[in-house]
């Protein structure tokens, strides 16, 4: 029994830490966002190759690559467009 506690204890202080919070993008309800066929398409015009695209809290993100070959992570308002927070690597 004290094993399940220790360990329950344990994933109560560890997962918090390992959870990566995507950032908030807009607060317009989704009636007001652009359609994932339209956001596709200005992602598309901007370089990107997207291997994955998904909604992401109040954002659309993309895993793929820049024009260039460089992995990249990118989040996008769903209602302008905008790119609001992006990793690119190499």
């Amino acid at each position: 029994m004290k094993l399940i506690v220790c360990l329950g204890t344990l994933a109560a202080i560890a997962l918090p830490s390992l959870a990566v919070a995507s950032p908030a993008c807009t607060t317009e309800p989704k009636s007001k966002w652009m359609s994932e066929d339209s956001m596709k398409a200005k992602v598309d015009a901007l370089g990107y190759t997207v291997k994955t695209f998904e909604v992401t809290g109040s954002c659309y993100e993309i895993y793929g690559k820049t024009k260039d070959g460089k992995r990249a992570e990118v989040y996008f308002n769903p209602v302008s467009g905008d790119i609001v927070e992006s990793e690119i690597d190499g």
